[in-house]
């Protein structure tokens, strides 16, 4: 009787350990960060398709979006799929696409992340040398591989609420493991 009594005790704790662990995971997973998979071009050359990112859900508690920051969000068109891209601008913020280049409030952005020169697309929300405001309350985002990100050239501005949050760190795979650093001036962010 008194092994029995034995076997559930360590039964028991294991259990609890075992719940302990399992809830611990899911509010860190709900409330704290989660991980993505990378999954298109989009973001090539920072990010390619299989990379596993985590992205931070409490960074925006804590300080401010700042252009130049990847962040996950949910796409305007269909809420169920996520969307990972750039701020390029913050609510108030003029965009103007001319040339290949970006301007956001009449400076030029100087993108060496970007895999190909910025296009526009013909039935997209930004036209050539047309000044783009960015409404209250939504940022401007892009992918890095422009030639094949749907981003807000095509879709416009996208709301703050939408975002999941800041990608911070990339786990997989091993050769560029590492934190997701800001590539833009701290006087342009």
């Amino acid at each position: 009787m008194k092994i029995v009594k034995s076997i559930v005790d360590f039964v028991m704790d294991i259990l609890e350990t075992v719940v302990f662990i399992g809830s611990m995971f899911i509010v860190v997973y709900l409330f704290i960060l989660t991980p993505n998979q990378v999954k298109g071009a989009s973001m090539d050359n920072t990010f390619h398709t299989g990379d596993y990112i985590l992205t931070s859900r409490v960074t925006y508690k804590f300080r401010r979006l700042e252009r130049g920051d990847v962040i996950v969000f949910k796409s305007p068109k269909n809420p169920d799929i996520e969307y990972i891209k750039r701020i390029i601008g913050l609510p108030g913020d003029v965009i103007n696409i001319s040339n290949e280049e970006v301007r956001v409030n009449n400076i030029l952005l100087k993108e060496d992340y970007i895999a190909a020169p910025t296009n526009l697309w013909d039935d997209g929300c930004i036209k050539d040398n047309v000044p783009y405001t960015v409404p209250p309350d939504y940022i401007f985002v892009m992918g890095d591989n422009r030639p094949r990100s749907s981003d807000s050239r095509e879709f416009c501005a996208v709301t703050i609420s939408s975002i999941i949050g800041d990608v911070f760190y990339r786990y997989f795979p091993a050769n560029v493991v590492g934190v997701i650093s800001n590539p833009l001036p701290k006087s342009i962010r």
